[in-house]
């Protein structure tokens, strides 16, 4: 009896200690994280976290606040967690990662039933073809990308515009065949405006990395961010992460 008191001391012990409530920043990235006329908090990376957290067997608190900010407190402790998150060498020095949950990616849409008729293999090709392809500014678009614009006739077949609704219009009446945009956003602006149908992906690679969950050194042990992990590859494991995230960005 004696025995069995002490194993269920320890296991109460362990629950607690994984019960921890976890202070999470966020900032509006639409439709990554954002709020709904509701107030509440919805996103791809919110029904990923929330579900992982469920998984893990912890609680959250969220708080509003810019990026760079936000990373400060992840440095000195005031915050425990960062979503959306890239891995430096930087960041490597005051924080803690998991394994990636999903991509940042950025594709090619086209006019619906106008992908096969594209001839783009390499992103290098546009500079000899007579595409015109639309980009956002201040958006990063991978190395390669960066580098053609610093080329002759890479930057003549690029238009550049300010937000997603400029390169919409601009598709739609013929001045460009093509954006560059991440799946996740299209998705969301084509059912906002009743649009889908509309679009479809091309196969051109454009730029794509891994995406973790970020954790102060300061505040959160070794051992939360391992049951976090866990979580991940449970979810990776059994396709829920994978069905989550074609929710958010495949086009219907």
């Amino acid at each position: 009896m004696k025995n069995i008191l002490i194993a269920l001391c320890l296991l109460s012990a362990s629950v607690i200690s994984y019960a921890k409530d976890l202070h999470v920043g966020w900032e509006l990235w639409y439709p990554y994280q954002y709020r709904n006329s509701q107030q509440e908090l919805l996103g791809l990376d919110f029904e990923i976290f929330n579900a992982i957290l469920s998984k893990a067997g912890f609680t959250s608190e969220y708080t509003e606040l810019p990026w760079k900010r936000h990373l400060h407190y992840i440095k000195t402790g005031e915050m425990d967690v960062a979503m959306g998150a890239s891995i430096s060498d930087e960041r490597k020095r005051y924080a803690r990662f998991t394994q990636s949950y999903r991509k940042e990616t950025i594709k090619l849409f086209v006019r619906k039933g106008k992908a096969k008729s594209i001839k783009l293999n390499t992103l290098n090709d546009l500079a000899h073809s007579n595409y015109m392809v639309g980009i956002e500014s201040g958006y990063y678009y991978g190395d390669e990308y960066k580098e053609l614009m610093k080329t002759t006739e890479f930057p003549e077949h690029i238009i550049e515009v300010v937000d997603i609704e400029e390169n919409v219009t601009l598709l739609l009446k013929g001045h460009i065949d093509g954006f560059l945009v991440d799946p996740a956003t299209i998705k969301s602006f084509a059912n906002k405006y009743q649009m889908n149908g509309e679009f479809e992906q091309h196969s051109l690679n454009i730029y794509q990395s891994d995406i973790h969950i970020m954790f102060s050194k300061v505040a959160v042990e070794q051992n939360v961010v391992t049951a976090i992990d866990n979580a991940i590859s449970v979810m990776k494991k059994s396709g829920e992460l994978e069905k989550i995230i074609n929710k958010w960005s495949q086009l219907n």
